[in-house]
């Protein structure tokens, strides 16, 4: 029986671990599971203003923990960028939608769902995309609330021991910025990672890598945890 492969997890701790005991529950012992946080969450100071919002936008779950830490506020219905974002804040008190895919359909169900007001995107300092410039485009009133900044940070001395020495067989990128924080890491620190796969959330994502040579690269069909899921459980069927 062959070893499972050595999985690593990108995004932040509680994020990655909620995504892990997802991935056993669905495959128990077919991933040898390794977190690496490799972005900073922290609060920006400043005003929340949400004079004339009738809908909050958000397109992480960071977005949704930073705002509700900042306001008790659950008034504003949510709209979401996707089925993570959406139960994050359901479970932080908001009424809340999914757009079951990436910023252009966040886009389109904001077109749907606004009759009157303002919509504010919360996000941090680096968002995919130019959510409220689509609005406005529509001519739908929009500005974005940055709350929050993604910080680079670096794998603990375990982890980078792995990835120098070729054994993390599978990579995971749930956000461009999280994939372009590895990809300045990987050149800095001249990792082989000829043998890996990465799998990305989107083609954003995917291309947020750059010119890195992998093994391959396999980009969800569906920009979500079942998108990635998918592919995990497709292409490593487990032991034989």
């Amino acid at each position: 029986m062959r070893q499972p492969p050595t999985l690593l997890l990108t995004r932040p701790e509680r994020q990655s671990r909620a995504f892990a005991d997802v991935l056993e529950a669905a495959a128990p012992g077919r991933f040898r599971i390794v977190t690496a946080p490799l972005l900073t969450i922290a609060p920006v100071p400043g005003e929340l203003d949400l004079t004339g919002i009738t809908h909050l936008l958000f397109t992480s779950a960071n977005g949704v923990e930073q705002f509700a830490a900042r306001t008790p506020d659950r008034s504003i219905p949510a709209l979401c960028v996707g089925a993570m974002t959406a139960a994050a804040a359901r479970k932080a008190g908001f009424t809340a939608k999914s757009a079951d895919g990436d910023v252009h359909a966040l886009t389109r169900l904001a077109v749907t769902e606004h009759t009157t007001g303002e919509m504010l995107h919360v996000r941090g300092r680096h968002a995919a995309g130019d959510l409220t410039g689509a609005l406005k485009a529509r001519g739908i009133p929009a500005r974005a609330a940055e709350i929050y900044s993604q910080g680079p940070a670096r794998p603990d001395s375990d982890t980078a021991r792995m990835l120098a020495t070729r054994q993390i067989d599978i990579l995971t990128f749930f956000s461009p910025r999280t994939a372009a924080v590895f990809a300045d890491l990987a050149r800095e620190n001249d990792w082989d990672l000829s043998h890996s796969t990465a799998v990305s959330l989107s083609p954003a994502a995917d291309s947020a890598l750059g010119d890195l040579t992998l093994a391959d690269r396999l980009t969800a069909k569906h920009p979500d945890r079942e998108g990635i899921l998918r592919i995990l459980l497709d292409f490593w069927p487990g032991p034989v």
